[in-house]
């Protein structure tokens, strides 16, 4: 019997559909909201309105249409370079490690178990740590390991840009001091690299939560990492272009990296980064299979921390690189979406909360009844996300686990949290030129 083939579409051609499927459902949206925006132009006035119903409907409802219709449409390629084959190109890692005394020695012994089928070296850069980070790493002797001390805390960026200076092969890795390292990750990261187009100059791995099982606010963040995180890069990333290469577990070009002078001292590093391998005209990919597991914040205030530092960091972003507004390519309507969410993190913040509250008390100005009907398209979005990842946990061997009470508040009460700390950030990049570590 022969095999039935698939139809072949263009990259262009899915991100066409992808983008008119998208256009249509905003014009239905739009059309189908005009009575309640003429409702609440009695109270807030036209042009108010608008910004209100556009902000909390319109526009995500665009942006959640062109994320199904494309990842319906995804099929990741194949590695070129097979998993049967014995050697890969040298690597360096970078670890930087600021007061990581519980857990680095853990992220060297993942990294140890990977048995990478190539060369290998690994550089911690110990950035002037307190705590006993020092003397856990005087205590193993790995033939791959190099230690560089930092006299004094000079923040992430700079610590990785000095252990750049040391880098001898061709591509630089960074992995966090407080992760793990899953089976085949570091392999699997670098046969995506090899096997992408041949202008990608960076590639980000899926990261993962490592302490999911610790509290309510870890098990709310597994889905976070699970679905909306991993679905957005793989996203982008089909259509040649990942927005953030993140600093937990990447892989860069060495002659690159260093052309760009390292990685700049902003709040939000690994952002500022990625956005200028994309302006220097070269794609950022994603392994989707490279997995590794890392802590995320424990408390909602470590977890506050951690969102306004990435959203200091996309303002750092769009100062540095701004241009990538015009560049003519598909990536670019990714770097609008960017543009427009501190516009709608504000109108859910000051608008859709209030809102929920009056609607408590029967006022349904702006959330109401019709509000529910964007439920039907979470509920697919959420699926489909849910889904392609369980096939990707299945083909490493990963079980998903059983978590609904972190999923039910992912999917209905983790934007109230979220959301407000993200205008907080741009706020305080606004105001403030502290440049730290802070949390993760």
């Amino acid at each position: 019997m022969r095999a039935r083939r698939r139809l072949y579409l263009p990259l262009q051609a899915k991100f066409a559909i992808a983008l008119a499927a998208s256009v249509l459902w905003a014009l239905m949206a739009a059309t189908v909201a005009q009575r309640w925006i003429q409702d609440l132009s009695l109270i807030v006035g036209p042009v108010l309105s608008h910004l209100i119903v556009w902000g909390i409907a319109v526009i995500p409802g665009f942006m959640n249409a062109f994320l199904v219709v494309s990842l319906l449409m995804d099929r990741r390629p194949a590695f070129t370079l097979q998993s049967y084959e014995k050697r890969l190109p040298a690597i360096t890692i970078l670890v930087a490690a600021y007061n990581e005394e519980a857990s680095i020695l853990s992220t060297l012994a993942s990294i140890d178990e990977q048995n990478y089928p190539g060369e290998l070296s690994v550089i911690v850069v110990d950035d002037g740590s307190t705590d006993g980070t020092l003397r856990k790493l005087e205590t193993v002797t790995y033939p791959w390991l190099q230690v560089l001390r930092m006299p004094q805390n000079v923040g992430k960026a700079r610590a990785l840009s000095k252990a750049l200076e040391l880098v001898r092969t061709d591509i630089t890795l960074t992995v966090d001091g407080d992760s793990y390292l899953y089976k085949n990750a570091l392999a699997n990261l670098i046969r995506r690299y090899m096997s992408d187009p041949p202008n990608t100059r960076a590639v980000a791995g899926a990261v993962l939560t490592r302490n999911s099982r610790s509290n309510f606010v870890t098990k709310i963040q597994e889905w976070d990492y699970f679905h909306g995180i991993a679905a957005i890069k793989r996203l982008q990333s089909m259509y040649h272009g990942t927005l953030v290469a993140q600093g937990a577990f990447s892989a860069y070009d060495t002659r690159l990296l260093r052309e760009l002078g390292g990685w700049p001292h902003t709040v939000g590093e690994d952002i500022v980064l990625t956005w200028g391998i994309l302006e220097a005209g070269y794609r950022v990919g994603f392994a989707e299979n490279a997995c590794l597991f890392t802590n995320v914040p424990e408390t909602w205030t470590q977890f506050i921390r951690q969102r306004q530092r990435w959203s200091r960091g996309l303002i750092e972003a769009f100062k540095s690189h701004w241009r990538l507004l015009f560049k003519p390519r598909m990536t670019t309507l990714f770097i609008w979406w960017n543009l427009l969410f501190p516009y709608m993190d504000l109108v859910f913040t000051f608008a859709f909360l209030p809102g929920l509250i009056l609607a408590c008390f029967g006022i349904y100005w702006i959330a109401g009844p019709m509000t529910l009907l964007v439920l039907p398209l979470a509920m697919l979005v959420n699926y489909l996300m849910f889904h392609i990842q369980s096939h990707m946990f299945r083909s490493q061997h990963l079980r998903v686990r059983r978590n609904i009470v972190g999923f039910v508040a992912y999917a209905l009460f983790y934007s109230v949290v979220l959301q407000p700390a993200c205008v907080w950030g741009y706020l305080k990049e606004l105001v403030s030129r502290t440049k730290n570590w802070g949390t993760k």
